[in-house]
């Protein structure tokens, strides 16, 4: 089903019945049954209209196999024709004014769609941009959508039309009806041509050409002269690589510039104060006056990246990724980069070991400034998420999905209860069938898990509340109290345990006290998560009205890039404000003992490293970016590997809970979430954080500010050194004449 394209069994239901009314249409047109024809093609209309609300993917599969919206709607009308031809409902003048009609209106398909795509095409720009004025150029505003997308249900409107003409002549034996349907199906496909024109038009002789674009744009790159660029060439589906750097060149202080070479990429970029050009075409990016820019930032090792390296005027960087040890990330490609940038010691010497061409001189180690922001066990560096009941286990696998399985369900059935956070790479689940599968199961698992808390927690609200009455604990602490568990800090998670600000005491213990809870009546504590829950929904359409605003659905992209002539402060500082309060929100909404699967981009992956007391995933970046928080983390050893072999080919290994095939050491694993002073792995953990990451001070972001006005200093030599070398020796191109 995943590989049609099909993401929902309502959607498999729906291809089916389509396939089925084709089938019975074309039956009916050849055995002259008007009734059923014309009840089959209602039929498909509605399931069309539900493909491409519910399987977009099969739509957009179906048409690159020539089987098309299009391609579906021409076969229907010659089965209506030859239907009309097999009932004689018309007689000939009317069949042939049938005729006459169905051509029109498949004509005028076809104008409409070449018109939309030459419209398309001619409104391309050489040079797309954001935040970038080029208000001196005459563009001109798109077609109206309704007139150029939507072809599927603009095509079944006018199958519609023809159908219920087609039952109107069946039920009054009058072909007038047919036919008059007909003429408004066609009369209004020739309209919708017609309006196309003047925009085509306008689009030919108005839009600007590629020398007048670069021009425009080589004029902005002189007044303001970026020193460095961020530069990525990749699919959609990559566009986190150049999204995560983003916010740290846009603190850089000097100015900065966002080269990208596919216009999808444009599309999927988030907002940034950043100012942003796409140029798809190599020989237009060498046209550009990019001679002030002296340092040169590449996130991804890419072919196209040739056309930006062969300026030698720039000190060309590649931002090396991997803190998860893999070796697929060094190749030879890199040692045509002037320096290669890593996170820690560890990159330094993957490279070295690796013996690529990459002199260690030009190793650089940055650190991971995307991180600065994330807040670390026991350090106070940013505020802490309120105490919940129970401790808080994070899953983000990236990869393997079945072998998790049992390790969620050991965990949501462990004799010490923790919440549970699902969260796959996006990626995951979808690679395969049976990775869809685990992760259908996992899913379905929790989602059992959570319907046995709830009636646990319904049944701890009505005990005697004078048993509580000394605790006088919240909804929520009940239903811990119910289960077994204990209120956690997450502060206290990876602390020394004399430091640890809320020790976590076994609940069976006779000296154990429970956490106080901040809310001393249910009804509180429900009247609190209900108003985080309204608030989170005003928040998520105050987020989408910004976002209509930030990317107008109504314009296409030369329209963005004569609009978009500077970034909006207030608007992009409204919307990371949004944002916070809708994670918060969310957070509060939902009882802290509730366990969540998390499929999209939010929560962020970030927030639920805050949430989290333990993480549990396999080596990748994920493992490496929650390193930087200092707690602890278990990785799943791959079955066959043992683990002494398991930690030597990983370094994260070494600070982390090794976990089998059947999650047979849970029981330790989750003892440390509820003592800190189990957690033998604290001191590890911060040498391997070091190792990887580099060290705490200075942050992150200086180290790669600093990086980069050094290296500008260096280009800026080597031009002077290129300049002088280059320059004609005095007296050069004069006669002299000497005696």
């Amino acid at each position: 089903m995943n590989r049609l394209g099909i993401e929902s069994p309502r959607g498999l239901v729906a291809f089916a019945a389509l396939t089925g009314c084709l089938v019975a249409m074309a039956v009916a047109a050849l055995t002259g049954a008007g009734g059923v024809f014309a009840a089959a093609g209602l039929a498909g209309c509605g399931c069309e209209l539900l493909l491409h609300r519910t399987a977009p993917g099969l739509m957009a599969r179906l048409g690159r196999l020539h089987m098309g919206a299009t391609s579906r709607f021409e076969f229907r009308c010659v089965l209506l024709l030859l239907l009309l031809g097999r009932l004689h409902v018309t007689g000939p003048i009317g069949l042939a004014a049938a005729m006459t009609l169905v051509l029109c209106l498949l004509a005028g398909q076809a104008l409409h769609a070449a018109l939309t795509t030459l419209i398309r095409r001619r409104r391309a720009l050489a040079v797309a941009a954001r935040n970038i004025d080029l208000h001196r150029l005459d563009i001109s505003d798109r077609p109206p959508r309704r007139l150029t997308e939507w072809p599927g249900q603009r095509i079944l409107v006018y199958e519609l039309s023809a159908l219920l003409g087609l039952t109107a002549s069946l039920t009054t034996g009058d072909a007038r009806w047919v036919v008059a349907a007909l003429t408004l199906a066609a009369g209004s496909s020739l309209i919708t041509v017609v309006a196309l024109v003047p925009y085509l038009v306008r689009a030919t002789r108005r839009l600007p050409g590629a020398a007048e674009v670069l021009a425009e744009v080589d004029a902005w790159l002189i007044r303001h002269r970026p020193r460095t660029v961020l530069y990525f060439s990749g699919p959609r589906e990559r566009a986190d690589q150049v999204a995560r750097w983003l916010g740290p060149v846009a603190a850089l202080h000097t100015p900065s510039l966002v080269i990208l070479r596919e216009r999808e990429l444009l599309e999927a970029l988030e907002p940034t104060p950043l100012p942003v050009l796409c140029v798809p075409s190599a020989a237009h990016l060498s046209q550009l006056d990019l001679s002030g820019v002296r340092v040169a930032l590449y996130p991804a090792n890419t072919g196209r990246n040739i056309h930006l390296l062969r300026i030698p005027t720039m000190q060309h960087v590649f931002l090396a990724p991997g803190d998860g040890d893999e070796t697929a990330d060094v190749d030879p490609y890199s040692k045509v980069y002037d320096q290669v940038w890593v996170a820690g010691e560890a990159g330094r010497r993957r490279y070295v070991r690796a013996a690529v061409g990459v002199e260690e001189a030009d190793i650089v180690e940055i650190g991971r400034p995307q991180l600065d922001g994330l807040r670390v066990a026991g350090t106070g560096h940013a505020p802490a998420p309120a105490p919940t009941p129970l401790p808080t286990v994070l899953y983000a696998p990236t990869r393997d999905l079945p072998a998790g399985e049992p390790i969620v369900r050991a965990l949501l059935e462990s004799e010490r209860p923790v919440r549970v956070l699902y969260r796959p790479h996006p990626p995951t689940g979808h690679r395969s069938p049976e990775d869809h599968a685990a992760h259908r199961r996992i899913v379905a698992l929790i989602q059992a898990a959570n319907e046995r808390r709830a009636a646990a927690a319904l049944a701890a609200n009505a005990l005697d509340n004078g048993t509580f009455a000394a605790d006088a604990l919240s909804a929520d602490a009940l239903a811990a109290e119910a289960l077994g568990g204990d209120a956690v800090t997450p502060d206290g998670i990876g602390e020394d345990p004399d430091d640890a600000l809320a020790p976590h005491t076994d609940a069976t213990h006779p000296d154990a006290t429970h956490t106080d809870a901040t809310h001393t009546d249910t009804p509180h504590a429900e009247a609190l998560r209900t108003e985080a829950a309204r608030r989170r929904a005003e928040l998520t359409k105050r987020i989408a009205a910004l976002d209509a605003r930030l990317r107008r659905a109504d314009a296409d992209e030369a329209m963005l890039t004569r609009d978009r002539a500077a970034p909006d402060p207030a608007l992009l500082t409204e919307a990371e404000g949004l944002r916070r309060e809708w994670h918060q929100a969310h957070w509060a909404a939902s009882p802290p003992w509730l366990h969540q699967v998390i499929e999209g981009d939010t929560p962020t992956l970030h927030s639920c490293f805050d949430q989290a007391d333990l993480l549990i995933g396999d080596p990748s970046d994920v493992v490496g970016d929650f390193l930087a928080t200092l707690k602890p983390y278990a990785l799943i050893v791959p079955a066959g590997l043992g683990e002494e072999e398991f930690r030597r080919q990983n370094v994260m290994a070494r600070a982390a809970y090794p976990l089998g095939p059947g999650a047979s050491a849970m029981r330790n694993l989750l003892r440390p979430l509820f003592d800190p002073s189990l957690d033998e792995l604290r001191t590890a953990r911060r040498e391997v954080k070091e190792f990887l990451l580099g060290p705490a001070t200075p942050p992150s972001i200086q180290r790669f500010t600093d990086a980069v006005d050094a290296l500008a200093e260096k280009g800026e030599a080597v031009v002077r050194l290129r300049d002088l070398h280059t320059a004609p020796p005095p007296g050069a191109g004069r006669w002299s004449i000497t005696r």
